[in-house]
């Protein structure tokens, strides 16, 4: 039979120009594969554009911790900055709803803790490697980041602390006199702190993933701006269908954030994807107040951060369906909370919206599909996707080319849900 194909070609075609696909892409580059990236907007413009920009060290304990028993109450008031959530995605959603708090028990713990700390040292070994390659080094801030208490909760600070030492992880207990001293800007509103100290931050993680990106292109990678409709097994490989063609490739990887499950359903795969939402919006500094490090307000559930455009500030965690019409509560209830922290001007430009992609145990998929050879999986970072990306790619390049990743890949295998 007549081979009529007469679109592109590649070793591998990676989908999804997030941090992980990015990443995906320039190490199976730097492996020597030919590796075509495709996504429908540039590189960095989707969930990996809008978080607090944090490589954070210490993001090792889950949502669904233990701790989350005890904070249901307030959340099913559907009040608090920290959780919103639709009642008919809840419904819809029962069986994901069940089983992530069926992980959110002491026994449950520290396997994750401990398979995300494998994660995220290998991740922060290659941003801070890859940031400087990628000539992107002045956006990278060795300032730690501080978590902090409006109330006297040395306990809460101590229990956590013991944990990240637990893993080696080094922090610093402050007290309202430090945290002024580390933050002179800042209004005295804190009593206890909790700096990361093995922690570093960019000013924006957009430019980050455009600059890791332009790497690739110019290791010799290829980026493709087009919508993806479909993937189909095609004789030993797969052929990529886009709105202006196709391609075919031996391998293909699916980083599409919390697009993943739409295109993996026609192959078979149910994936239990929800979809934390957060919003995020930008105000003009004060140059003579500003912030040294992003700070995470621990009962007022924000995160506030220096970036390159003014103050960002991040709300909490909206359960909804991924693309249900935005709502703003949370970030209006929390932007008067950080005003009353740090002085900053009107708000820039306009308020952004993204959707995390979360499994029932708040650990990524990575790695190979279970019913398809050589389609690879990396995606369901969920709120530390930009920290963990890095090495999300590397182990499934590692994979593609038959060797082992850089750090512990066994608890992310995707064969635990499909």
């Amino acid at each position: 039979m007549a081979n009529n194909f007469t679109g592109r070609q590649a070793d591998v075609v990676v989908l999804g120009a997030g941090i992980v696909g990015v990443s995906a892409a320039y190490a199976a580059r730097q492996r020597g594969l030919s590796v075509i990236l495709v996504d429908r907007r540039e590189p960095g413009s989707e969930t990996s554009y809008g978080n607090a920009g944090i490589l954070s060290s210490g993001s090792i304990s889950p949502l669904n911790n233990p701790s989350l028993w005890s904070a249901l109450p307030k959340y099913l008031t559907n009040r608090h900055a920290a959780l919103r959530w639709n009642p008919g995605w809840s419904i819809r959603n029962a069986d994901w709803v069940i089983r992530f708090l069926a992980n959110a028990t002491a026994s449950r713990l520290r396997p994750r803790a401990t398979a995300l700390h494998g994660l995220i040292g290998a991740s922060l070994k290659l941003h801070r490697e890859w940031i400087v390659k990628a000539e992107a080094a002045q956006r990278i801030r060795e300032t730690g980041w501080l978590k902090a208490w409006r109330s006297d909760a040395v306990g809460a600070a101590r229990q956590e602390q013991a944990l990240l030492t637990e893993y080696g992880i080094e922090s610093r207990l402050l007290d309202r006199q430090a945290i002024s001293a580390l933050e002179p800007s800042i209004l005295p509103v804190y009593k206890v702190g909790l700096l990361h100290t093995q922690t570093a931050s960019v000013d924006s993680p957009g430019a980050v993933v455009k600059a890791y990106a332009r790497m690739f292109t110019g290791s010799g990678g290829e980026i493709r701006q087009s919508d993806i409709k479909a993937i189909v097994p095609d004789g030993e490989g797969w052929r990529v269908v886009l709105a202006d063609g196709e391609i075919r490739a031996r391998d293909v990887v699916v980083a599409l954030g919390p697009w993943s499950a739409d295109l993996l359903r026609p192959l078979g795969y149910r994936v239990p994807l929800a979809y934390e939402r957060g919003y995020h919006r930008e105000f003009k500094p004060n140059p003579a107040r500003s912030l040294q490090r992003p700070i995470h307000d621990a009962e007022g559930s924000f995160l506030m951060t220096p970036m390159e455009n003014g103050i960002r500030v991040t709300s909490g965690v909206e359960l909804t369906d991924r693309d249900a019409p935005s709502s703003f509560a949370q970030l209006d209830q929390v932007v008067p909370l950080a005003r009353g922290v740090v002085e900053f001007g009107e708000a820039v430009g306009d308020p952004w919206r993204g959707a995390r992609p979360t499994l029932p145990d708040s650990l990524p998929m990575i790695g190979p599909a279970p019913r398809h050879a050589g389609l690879w999986l990396a995606f369901g970072n969920q709120h530390i996707g930009f920290t963990t990306g890095p090495a999300t790619g590397t182990a499934i390049a590692a994979m593609i080319g038959g060797t082992a990743p850089p750090f512990d890949a066994t608890p992310f295998a995707p064969s635990r849900y499909l």
